[in-house]
């Protein structure tokens, strides 16, 4: 028997988890109970409070990451507009710090499971460090996100990357819970499902097969002077350029997320305009990635994987020795920089 999992948080988007639930329960009709449905929770059962309007469902079950099957996690539900604590990002953040996500690595591990997402859910995941490298679709909203924590954002409403599909925004739930009941049980019993709800899949299912598309893009002049002038080598004098000290030596920064305050410090070198930086944070250190001074700002990027995994550009100035500025990943409210020169 064919297992599905639907996994529960609290705060999660109703939507993302009902509709996918009402699916495969149909699909069991069907395929006369050659499928079991449940929702669980990394904790066991209990009773579980959505992001909307604070309705609650009961889980049944603890979520097994050996169980063959498919297991389908939804993303969040909560205030669009500013970073407070239930905002979505703030609701996958506490979710992190459950044993979902250890779970979740679990099952991507194994052959014989189907990790499935539905909107926010991969970001989840993604959050997690678990989508690094993979394809996957997400929210549009969140598309810049996803792409920020290493994962290989694909613009579709279905992504099928193998032992993990992910859907798009909220709606996506019916698309990828029938897409998934077609590639389990076949074309006939997914069409059952969609003349019972009156429902037509929408979009291409994406999957990294058949003939890529072609560039046809031409090169420009501008493109054709960068290309000839690589690798070409300048001697410069060994003159300091203004604002260049400013930001020269060891920080200690503060970080204001939604999810808490990063402590960070921040080893910086420039000379002749060529920048160097060093973040520390815990015990790891990490280097600076495209680091530039402009117009007495210095921007960077940096990939960071406390609290969650994400890449985050930096803009800072400096006063003295006072540093202010801004970390953001994608279109996530950008999170306050202080911090203070170590003398």
């Amino acid at each position: 028997m064919l297992t599905v999992q639907v996994v529960l948080f609290d705060g999660f988007d109703l939507l993302d988890a009902i509709a996918p639930y009402e699916v495969f329960c149909a699909a069991a009709m069907y395929a006369e109970h050659a499928l079991s449905v449940e929702f669980v929770t990394a904790e066991g059962p209990r009773s579980v409070t959505s992001g909307i309007n604070g309705l609650k469902i009961e889980a049944s079950g603890r979520l097994n990451p050996e169980r063959t099957g498919i297991i389908l996690v939804p993303g969040a539900s909560g205030d669009v507009e500013g970073d407070g604590p239930n905002s979505p990002p703030a609701i996958l953040s506490r979710a992190l710090n459950t044993e979902l996500v250890e779970m979740i690595e679990q099952a991507l591990g194994q052959n014989d499971i189907i990790v499935a997402t539905v909107c926010g859910g991969s970001l989840l995941l993604a959050m997690g460090g678990l989508l690094e490298g993979r394809p996957a679709v997400t929210h549009h909203l969140g598309m810049d996100v996803l792409g920020a924590t290493g994962a290989i954002p694909v613009p579709a409403r279905v992504v099928d990357s193998g032992n993990l599909v992910t859907g798009g925004g909220v709606t996506s739930g019916l698309d990828v819970a029938l897409y998934l009941v077609e590639r389990e049980l076949g074309p006939r019993i997914a069409h059952a499902v969609e003349q019972l709800f009156e429902y037509e899949r929408r979009g291409t299912v994406w999957r990294e097969e058949g003939r890529a598309p072609g560039s046809h893009k031409a090169e420009t002049d501008e493109e054709t002077n960068a290309t000839n002038n690589m690798g070409m080598i300048y001697d410069t004098p060994d003159i300091k350029l203004p604002g260049e000290s400013d930001f020269d030596g060891d920080w200690d920064t503060t970080i204001a997320t939604p999810v808490g305050k990063l402590e960070v410090k921040l080893s910086i070198s420039i000379r002749n305009g060529l920048v160097q930086g060093q973040a520390t944070q815990g015990d790891e250190t990490v280097e600076f990635i495209n680091p530039l001074l402009q117009d007495n700002k210095l921007t960077w990027s940096l990939r960071v994987t406390k609290p969650m995994r994400l890449n985050l550009k930096f803009e800072v100035t400096v006063r003295g020795d006072d540093m202010i500025g801004f970390a953001r990943a994608g279109i996530l409210p950008a999170s306050k920089l202080t911090g203070k020169r170590v003398t």
